[in-house]
């Protein structure tokens, strides 16, 4: 008569620390997020995405023959860049009180470095963070201020 072999109960796991109990009704639960700017110069903008920071062209948005809008791409992120109409006036400030923190795998120094080499300053240099992360920062042609952080 065979003998039926017993599995090995896997053991219960543990939620991470970093990852708190679920509300009921459930919370709301994101997959990605991406950000939209209104820009002065949306040509220069496109630009300095693709060509200081490494992001890639995705889709354009055309309203009248005229292009208001255009989508970048890094990896699983999208900013959205559209170029200001300046309804609210040409004097407007942007950026102000907002910064946009993102994440990669990849080297930061060498990010860094590849950025100052366009000839792009940084506002922070590559360093430890006081909670332990690498980080740089960076602010666009408009004045929107964005980090990135070393995963």
């Amino acid at each position: 008569m065979a003998t039926k072999k017993k599995q090995a109960r896997r053991p219960a796991r543990k939620r991470p620390a970093s990852r708190p109990e679920r509300l009921q009704p459930e919370s709301l639960r994101l997959r990605s997020m991406a950000a939209s700017f209104t820009v002065n110069d949306l040509d220069r903008s496109v630009a300095w995405y693709r060509d200081v920071l490494g992001f890639i062209v995705g889709e354009r948005w055309e309203e009248g023959g005229m292009v208001r809008g255009i989508q970048m791409k890094a990896g699983s992120c999208d900013i959205m860049l559209g170029q200001d109409d300046f309804a609210k006036g040409r004097d407007r400030k942007k950026g102000d009180g907002f910064r946009l923190w993102v994440a990669t795998v990849q080297d930061i120094i060498a990010v860094a470095a590849r950025i100052k080499a366009t000839g792009w300053a940084l506002d922070r240099e590559p360093s430890e963070t006081p909670w332990g992360d690498w980080a740089f920062a960076v602010t666009d042609p408009d004045g929107f201020k964005i980090t990135v952080i070393q995963e």
